[in-house]
């Protein structure tokens, strides 16, 4: 006589890897850090304009863009793979486009902030083009995170909407069985 295997209890998948676990995602904290590192480089290249220790706000100004967009393109990577599961052509599908195409563009922006502001880097000075493209690419920023805000806070994506799950087990590193199917 056989007797019947128990079925897994939640676990890891590979996936998790790059999407975050359920309840969990990777992508907004990523774009948190990500957020904040840009929220910088615009507070760096003001101060630097207003004459505040110059040189080291060029330099820092420079050292943290490149940061934030190392840290930019890891949000890009667990942002598509969820993008990736969305149903092609949906409100939610809509939405979540515009957020990529905002944030592609933003980091387009940025990335051409870098190229054009490494000189500035080595002189220890922010010049015209550069600060104007900080400023263009914090704005363009700004609408790419309402519109990743919308995909959450409006159409609910990743959200779980298990308000009486216990807490042990809501923060646990390993998804039960109820998160995985909440998330499906």
């Amino acid at each position: 006589m056989e007797t019947e295997r128990p079925q897994p209890q939640g676990g890891f998948k590979p996936i998790y890897l790059i999407r975050g676990l359920p309840g969990h995602p990777l992508h907004p904290p990523l774009t948190d850090a990500a957020i904040g590192a840009y929220t910088a480089v615009t507070i760096l290249a003001v101060l630097h304009m207003l004459g505040v220790a110059e040189e080291n706000t060029a330099t820092a100004w420079w050292l943290t863009l490149v940061i934030a967009q190392v840290l930019s393109a890891l949000a890009a990577v667990t942002g598509f793979a969820d993008w990736l599961q969305i149903s092609f052509g949906t409100r939610l599908w809509r939405t979540a486009t515009a957020h990529f195409v905002a944030m592609v563009l933003t980091s387009a922006v940025f990335g051409l902030t870098i190229f054009l502001g490494h000189a500035d880097y080595a002189d220890g000075e922010i010049s015209g083009v550069p600060f104007l493209l900080t400023l263009i690419g914090f704005g363009m920023l700004t609408l790419g995170g309402w519109l990743g805000g919308t995909i959450v806070f409006v159409h609910g994506m990743r959200v779980l909407g298990l308000a009486k799950e216990p807490a042990a087990t809501a923060v646990s590193p390993v998804p039960t069985p109820e998160e995985e199917a909440a998330e499906n």
